[in-house]
């Protein structure tokens, strides 16, 4: 499952993260926090977990998570990875092809957590930067994915994906990983789907409307036979 959500931040809260990346960033090698497969792919630079700026950037992002409804139906959360942040620029470009690690150690809170979803929310604007693209292989594709600041891409952490090299600018962004409810991608796409559908459809004849409710109970009946609250 893939998915683009728009504006998970506002322009005011992108402007505080921007302030805070800025030139007294506490940025170290990205390479700290790589898995023996990345370790050899990796070449960028990770802001330091336990610098002040990371604390208020974990915050800024989980606060808008939690208000996002779109972003609650897409991935159904039951444990999020702390936000991390990351700059490609200069020498420090690029991240090869790899799949993420399956369980991921979170510092806050500490927890393992399995790695359901990958998830980019882009903090600099396309045309600050050239390349940088995040390149997610599919069945007989490759989709580029380059968006604007505040937005988040969502896929599959057992997706082979990487980022291009910066070949100018600097790519700013935060990534982490979300262990879902539903472990099946399959099952969580039905489900969204399924919520997208009703969404229409409420529109249309209202939230008390007989079929509404029955969909709503179907949905809700799927949702407790596959989800491990």
């Amino acid at each position: 499952m893939f998915l683009h959500l728009k504006n998970i931040l506002t322009q005011d809260e992108i402007q505080a993260a921007r302030a805070l990346l800025g030139a007294d960033a506490p940025w170290i090698d990205g390479r700290s926090s790589a898995g023996g497969q990345a370790l050899a792919q990796k070449r960028n630079e990770q802001l330091a977990q336990d610098s002040a700026q990371s604390q208020q950037l974990r915050a800024l992002v989980l606060t808008a998570l939690q208000r996002d409804p779109l972003f609650f139906s897409a991935a159904l959360p039951k444990k999020i990875f702390n936000p991390l942040f990351n700059r490609y620029s200069g020498d420090s470009n690029f991240y090869g092809a790899h799949v993420d690690g399956a369980v991921l150690r979170s510092k806050s809170p500490d927890q393992w957590v399995r790695s359901d979803i990958s998830c980019t929310l882009f903090l600099a604007q396309p045309d600050e930067y050239e390349g940088g693209e995040l390149r997610i292989q599919e069945a007989h594709s490759e989709r580029h994915v380059k968006l604007p600041a505040g937005d988040l891409v969502l896929y599959p952490s057992s997706t082979v994906h990487q980022v291009a090299p910066v070949t100018s600018g600097a790519r700013i962004a935060s990534f982490f990983w979300i262990e879902s409810m539903v472990r099946s991608t399959e099952q969580r796409l039905l489900l969204w789907n399924m919520d997208m559908h009703l969404l229409k459809l409420r529109s249309q004849v209202g939230e008390h409307d007989a079929a509404v409710v029955g969909l709503t109970g179907t949905y809700h009946n799927l949702l407790r036979m596959w989800a491990d609250a």
